[in-house]
């Protein structure tokens, strides 16, 4: 049995030593935090539980996927509720839309913004369709090692319907007129590292995951989704191995040969990385053996880091649902600050996830659990005082707009932010959502997911294929394990 050491317990880490586990290989998992998860972790305070990252529970098919692998079903970990209304957009005081949840209700919800849009709806999430069946069900699970992997004949005869030449906004645009339909169709690429602008229209398979398949949570927070994914890699038989964090990888020969976590040095037949990739290249690497330079990196587009507040409040709060956007701003303007003109927002979008509006489990009786994250550019200088000015700035619109004080009844509050991202996870620029999703940077485009170098060292994580987000995160982590064991087969073949 090879052992194989796994940097990171996040979504690529869990995913990866699950599944090498499963092929009979003895995995043990470092984890430079206390717990699993990386940015999915959770913490508890004054009666509350928050997770700590990500909120949003689409795709549920990529997760029914994973544990059928292993003859399991999401069910057997935790319970799904799917959101009906699956989220609400503010627009001004007393001016919002609840997103209905269903492709018949939320026919009837386009035809009331734009009459007879349902219509094109319809051919829009027939498109989406075909797209999200391309995209999460192919183009994902490819590793990026050869353009000569995108040559097979359905996705060249189906590469017009793709529209990877053809922007979102163009595309949205050609369907609807209606400005609030397409800033909603927008907003979900605002994440992957463009403007809509810059974003190619394949991304509409994202329109489609969110109206078609739906807005879910997992009962107990997402936190539920990593301990599922924990446990069912230790029944696997893989060993995790906390507050152990990885500080040098020592190569010879051209393979890594000894991994040092908390000064004590251990020998992996293999090692795969779900740590920040650009952390595990040019800090744990030697310069020698490091697959691309610092100048590479830094020319690289990255999606947005965040800013985040979890609060916590001694009364209910009216005017949320369990996710709610504020779009009372210029949406370009924020986009552009991000991406085109890096700096703090002048008017910033915000989003508010309150998940004890639908689970009591996760705060006090007659108390509200309330995450609010503003997208912000990476690699911007983060202090005190900005985050303190920020909260001041999304606290009085959302009084505001939900007619309500609140600063008065919080009883809890932290906020997160670059240096957080930087202390807790090595993140590059302090993102967090990895590696922009351009077109110049898809596929075989991306950083690989081998490190050409060093034989026995191999890459998963948001900053490689397939991308940033949660799906694609638990994807590259099974990616990365099945060409793991490719050439570890192929090897052995070789030397019989």
């Amino acid at each position: 049995m090879k052992k194989i050491a796994v940097i990171g317990a996040g979504f690529s880490g869990l995913a990866a030593a699950a599944s090498l586990a499963k092929e009979g290989y003895r995995v043990t998992v470092l984890e430079k935090n206390s717990s699993p998860g990386g940015r999915a972790r959770k913490f508890e305070a004054s009666g509350f539980t928050f997770d700590m990252g990500p909120s949003w529970y689409w795709m549920p098919d990529v997760f029914e996927k994973f544990f059928a692998h292993f003859n399991k079903k999401t069910s057997d970990y935790y319970t799904l509720e799917r959101l009906s209304p699956s989220y609400r957009i503010y627009y001004g005081k007393d001016d919002y839309l609840d997103v209905p949840a269903g492709t018949e209700a939320i026919c009837r919800f386009f035809d009331e913004l734009e009459p007879g849009s349902s219509k094109n709806l319809i051919r829009f999430l027939e498109e989406g369709k075909y797209k999200y069946d391309i995209g999460m069900g192919e183009l994902v699970y490819k590793p990026g090692l050869s353009l000569a992997e995108l040559m097979n004949t359905r996705l060249l005869t189906g590469a017009f319907r793709l529209h990877v030449l053809q922007s979102i906004s163009k595309y949205v645009r050609s369907f609807f007129k209606h400005p609030r339909i397409i800033q909603m169709l927008e907003f979900p690429v605002l994440f992957l590292g463009a403007t809509a602008q810059n974003t190619p229209a394949l991304y509409s398979l994202m329109n489609y995951a969110d109206m078609a398949l739906g807005t879910w949570y997992p009962q107990g927070g997402m936190f539920k989704v990593i301990e599922g994914m924990t446990g069912l890699a230790q029944e696997q038989g893989v060993l995790f191995e906390f507050n152990s964090e990885v500080t040098k990888l020592n190569v010879a020969d051209n393979a890594v040969h000894e991994v040092v976590a908390n000064g004590h040095a251990r020998s992996f037949d293999y090692v795969v990385a779900s740590a920040d990739y650009h952390f595990v290249e040019q800090k744990l690497l030697p310069q020698s053996h490091r697959r691309y330079s610092e100048s590479y990196w830094q020319s690289r587009d990255m999606a947005p880091s965040s800013l985040i507040f979890y609060l916590g409040f001694n009364k209910k709060i009216d005017g949320l649902l369990h996710h709610t956007l504020f779009f009372d701003q210029d949406f370009g303007l924020h986009a552009r600050e991000i991406y085109n003109t890096p700096k703090w927002p002048t008017a910033p979008q915000f989003y508010v996830s309150c998940p004890s509006q639908t689970d009591a489990a996760v705060a006090p009786a007659g108390h509200e659990n309330v995450f609010i994250l503003i997208p912000v550019a990476p690699g911007l200088e983060d202090s005190e005082a900005t985050r303190e000015r920020y909260f001041r700035i999304v606290m009085d619109r959302l009084e505001h707009l939900t007619g309500q004080s609140l600063t008065p009844h919080m009883v809890f509050k932290r906020s997160y932010a670059h240096k957080n991202f930087i202390e807790d996870y090595h993140a590059f620029k302090g993102n967090a959502y990895g590696l922009a999703n351009t077109l110049k940077q898809t596929a075989n485009l991306k950083p690989g997911i081998v490190n050409k170098k060093v034989t026995n060292l191999f890459y998963t994580g948001q900053l490689t294929v397939p991308g940033p987000g949660v799906p694609p995160s638990l994807i590259s982590g099974q990616v990365v394990a099945r060409e793991l064991i490719k050439q570890d087969r192929h090897q052995n073949d070789f030397q019989i």
